[in-house]
């Protein structure tokens, strides 16, 4: 955690020290990097966006302080790319960029993860997590298989509700139906889970 907010802060609290060490790094001048927002945007995500989403599903369940410290880092990307002040709303910046908060990010790598799973193209330890149906013969009848509603893994201790057996799951059964039909493709999957993410920015998404 403190490594990825380490490698990141410079954007956070000397810009200027990240257009020179960009510039000096690329063929792109420092004039094209502040009058191009496309370019800037494009360099941020490969500096900080890329830090904040590396096996960033090991955040699910962390605490508010960690997350906000994870958050303020792509609040500060947010605001070099678009020249946006400090006393500025964040969310609208993100929104424009077309950025998912941290815990959406979170949420929507576990969720891939879960349908990736549970179309069988997952490593087999994340499979075996996520095979299990609610509405196995075994199992209380809930809803139709159509839905794919899995079974949570019971835990005992705050480590354990962090456990991919857990966690992914359990916010797998908290998507629509719509995302969970079995027909859904892994792509069309990712698009229609960022929307409704979008969809759910007024409800304690940044």
């Amino acid at each position: 955690m403190s490594r990825v907010g380490h490698e990141s802060i410079f954007a956070r609290f000397n810009p200027t020290q990240f257009t020179n060490l960009v510039t000096q790094s690329s063929s792109i001048d420092d004039e094209c990097l502040c009058s191009d927002p496309h370019a800037s945007k494009t360099l941020v995500q490969a500096f900080v966006s890329c830090r904040l989403d590396y096996c960033n599903s090991l955040f699910f369940g962390i605490s508010e302080g960690l997350m906000y410290r994870l958050q303020s880092v792509q609040n500060a990307a947010a605001r070099l790319v678009t020249g946006t002040r400090r006393s500025d709303h964040i969310s609208p910046v993100l929104r424009q960029l077309h950025w998912l908060s941290l815990r959406q990010r979170v949420h929507f790598k576990v969720a891939t993860f879960v349908h990736q799973s549970l179309s069988g193209i997952s490593p087999s330890y994340l499979v075996d997590d996520c095979s299990r149906l609610v509405a196995d013969a075994r199992e209380r009848w809930l809803r139709s298989t159509a839905s794919r509603t899995c079974v949570v893994t019971r835990t005992y201790s705050t480590f354990g509700d962090r456990a991919f057996s857990a966690t992914g799951p359990g916010l797998w059964n908290s998507l629509p139906s719509h995302l969970k039909d079995a027909d859904l493709s892994y792509n069309k999957f990712r698009r229609s889970l960022k929307a409704f993410l979008f969809g759910q920015w007024g409800h304690g998404a940044v």
